[in-house]
């Protein structure tokens, strides 16, 4: 941990070379002299995985990495080389294979894909992919590389923004936000520099071609593509905007960064980024006290569906649509309303919301704590809220 934290954010230090937690039988001082302490490791901590964020309080919290951010993002540096074809040209003193990288999840040299970071929430995912970020614009085989960080929501990408805004030091640069489709292309057409947040939808142009062909942004090698949530639904290249943003930059590298797990059946996701350059998973998050157990539940609050609706509804709809904009969306309303309807009737809501109150004044009386209700539209949300606030 570092000088200043608090006793919670003190954490172990788990591996040695970072391909595998140390054996059970060695100390864990041992394990943190050699894991922490070999010179180039040691030197690399404190250049590459520290950042200062101030909270707004005026009172600077100094980050550093764990175990899994530290060789996962030194993992994914290696395969950004390779996939950029630049491994040999790297810093003195470094040699592909130095952080046990062990299988290459995009493939040959050249191969675009940089592979998937899989690390569960709670485990700094976020704070993960500045470190990255940071790693690869330092890089001197990048050449100034554009970093270019994709989201599929608009509030994801003000999240994702603030975190790297923060941590700007590291970065060497302020990141901007792309408002609009022009203004990406103003962005994207610079020589070298940037970390440029956007939205994937941006990507989709209005002025495509005949064939649909999105417009040629860039054809540099040196531009890094980073995907949070890399597994959504609208990363495909059939019809997806995974294909617009391959038009748009041929020669960039792809990497993704998920909180889940990509289903074995997903062959979009390996197709556009590969497979896993590292797995922090919950058992792991769990048992480094990253983040806390989780315990399911099931209480069911049924749909009032009558027979004749069944067939009007499609449950596949909010697979397909998720993650697109709003106003498109509302386009594909039909469907989605229906079921909207049924889901939020009153009757439901009312129902729902008592068990939620019951509950948690319950777990009150045992705990103090906090709760986050998930909601299918924002109408329910409101509705719901108010049915809360009547019983309370």
């Amino acid at each position: 941990g570092t000088l200043g934290a608090g006793r919670e954010w003190f954490k172990p230090w788990r591996t040695i070379g970072g391909r595998e937690d140390a054996a059970p039988s060695l100390a864990e001082l041992q394990v943190v002299l050699e894991g922490v302490f070999d010179r180039r490791r040691f030197l690399d901590l404190i250049r590459y995985f520290i950042v200062f964020e101030d909270p707004g309080d005026g009172n600077l919290v100094k980050k550093m990495a764990g175990y899994h951010q530290f060789h996962a993002v030194n993992v994914a540096l290696e395969e950004t080389l390779r996939a950029a074809q630049a491994v040999a040209a790297g810093r003195a003193g470094e040699t592909p294979g130095r952080y046990e990288a062990g299988r290459k999840p995009g493939g040959e040299p050249g191969d675009r894909r940089v592979g998937v970071v899989w690390h569960t929430q709670g485990s700094g995912k976020s704070l993960t992919m500045a470190f990255y970020a940071g790693r690869v614009v330092l890089h001197p085989a990048m050449g100034n590389p554009t970093i270019v960080v994709i989201t599929d929501r608009n509030d994801l990408d003000d999240q994702l923004y603030g975190t790297f805004a923060r941590c700007h030091e590291l970065l060497r640069q302020q990141p901007v936000q792309a408002q609009n489709r022009a203004n990406l292309r103003d962005l994207l057409h610079t020589e070298s520099g940037g970390v440029v947040f956007t939205t994937v939808h941006k990507f989709f142009s209005n002025d495509a071609g005949a064939n649909n062909y999105s417009p040629l942004l860039s054809d540099r090698r040196n531009i890094v593509v980073i995907a949070d949530e890399a597994h959504r639904s609208q990363y495909d290249f059939v019809d997806g905007f995974a294909r617009h943003m391959r038009q748009a930059l041929p020669n960039a590298s792809f990497i993704g960064f998920t909180g889940t797990p990509m289903e074995l059946s997903d062959k979009n996701t390996r197709a556009v980024f590969g497979d896993y350059v590292s797995i922090y998973d919950i058992e792991r998050a769990v048992k480094d006290g990253a983040t806390v157990s989780i315990y399911y539940e099931s209480r069911l609050a049924k749909l009032e569906l009558k027979e004749s609706e069944r067939p009007l509804i499609d449950p596949e709809f909010e697979e397909v649509t998720e993650g697109e904009e709003v106003e498109r969306k509302e386009r594909l309303k039909t469907k989605w309303a229906q079921l909207e309807a049924l889901v939020g009737t009153e009757k439901r809501l009312n129902l729902i919301a008592e068990d939620l109150v019951n509950h948690f004044e319950h777990r009150l009386d045992v705990m103090d704590g906090k709760a986050m209700i998930v909601c299918m539209s924002r109408r329910i949300c409101v509705e719901l809220y108010d049915e809360i606030v009547r019983l309370r």
